[in-house]
């Protein structure tokens, strides 16, 4: 199959073939149909982020079954299917307490002494990133992570379900767990800032600001269901936001991975208001509260994911979609194929648009 490579940190991804081991017992064999472009992908293509090498990256991605291992009970040959990062093992103390995003997945790689899931023609094993390997013809993972989803649901929109929207959306439903009428303050209007945004109205939120310095994709939050705008780099942008809200926001969910960006979400909260980070910053980066914050009842958090239940979740926000209330249209800004992976970064890297997306039957 074909599948796009990382041989080296900084240099573009390349296109090869590359093998897949048959299903073990709880293994699916998926044909990818459509995967978008992460920023969490390019951490570790730039190297911001390490991963041993060489890797096939790519997480964001929805298929369909070809294939199933014998003691595999979630999903079938023929089934639609949207794959999460999120792989979870349902034994541990975060999954049996509900906590299904921070398990760390124990049983769900395949052992230091099996196959690899994936190999180059000569047998030399290929990595996978984050069990996944989603910019590929094919992907080979564990049952628990992935979903079956509705066949009537286009999975190119379906694709950025499985990270974007359940990381923006999953901050607003699961983490921040907003309550209609109260505002919030959206910093980075991506896919995963725009997600929120959308997933904001979805709740019945008061008052959503949007916090970007791109008029373009300032606009594309309004769409979305932003109330205010204002630009994220502008010397009083954190005023703005006080003032717009009288006084602060109840919630700040910051969706660009940036030290900036994480400190104007913590400056626009209210007495009580929490702070939500779910951009992957660079890894010497702090972010903190002060102690007149600390007295004024505010709270920091993670949300890795958006703390999602993805079994539960994705189905739902497929659902949303199928009933309008969910706009994926606006977010996907173009489809593109594999050949083209390298221009999509450098389109990501622009800042100028949301989500591009692979589609293989092009």
């Amino acid at each position: 199959m074909k599948a796009a490579l990382l041989e080296q940190p900084g240099q573009p991804l390349v296109i090869a073939d590359v093998q897949t081991a048959k299903p073990m017992a709880h293994e699916v064999l998926i044909n990818t149909k459509a995967c978008g472009l992460c920023h969490s992908d390019l951490h570790f293509i730039d190297g911001a982020y390490p991963h041993a090498l060489p890797l096939v990256p790519g997480h964001e991605a929805a298929g369909v079954v070809e294939a199933v291992g014998s003691e595999v009970t979630t999903v079938k040959p023929g089934d639609h299917v949207v794959t999460c990062l999120s792989a979870f093992c349902g034994q541990c103390e975060f999954c049996v307490t509900g906590r299904m995003a921070l398990c760390l997945g124990a049983g769900t790689r395949r052992g230091k002494d099996a196959p690899s899931r994936l190999t180059r023609g000569d047998g030399e094993p290929v990595n996978q990133l984050l069990n996944l390997s989603a910019f590929a013809e094919q992907m080979l993972i564990h049952e628990h992570a992935c979903v079956a989803i509705d066949k009537d649901m286009p999975l190119d929109r379906a694709a950025v379900i499985g990270c974007a929207v359940t990381t923006g959306a999953g901050a607003i439903f699961n983490a921040a767990k907003l309550v209609p009428g109260e505002t919030v303050a959206v910093i980075g209007c991506g896919g995963v800032g725009l997600a929120a945004i959308n997933a904001a109205k979805i709740a019945g939120a008061g008052r959503i600001i949007a916090a970007d310095p791109l008029p373009e994709k300032r606009a594309m939050a309004e769409t979305l269901g932003a109330t205010d705008t204002v630009d994220a780099m502008a010397d009083d942008a954190a005023a703005q936001i006080v003032a717009l809200t009288n006084g602060g926001v109840d919630h700040a969910i910051e969706a660009v991975g940036r030290q900036a960006s994480a400190d104007l979400a913590v400056k626009v909260l209210k007495r009580g208001g929490t702070a939500t980070i779910l951009g992957m910053m660079p890894l010497d980066c702090k972010v903190g509260l002060g102690a007149l914050d600390l007295l004024g009842g505010k709270k920091l958090q993670g949300a890795i994911m958006g703390m999602n239940h993805f079994p539960v979740d994705l189905p739902r926000l497929v659902d949303f979609y199928m009933r309008g209330l969910l706009d994926l249209d606006t977010i996907i800004s173009e489809t593109i194929s594999l050949d083209q992976i390298n221009d999509g970064f450098d389109t990501m890297r622009s800042g100028s648009s949301a989500r591009s997306v692979i589609v293989f039957d092009r």
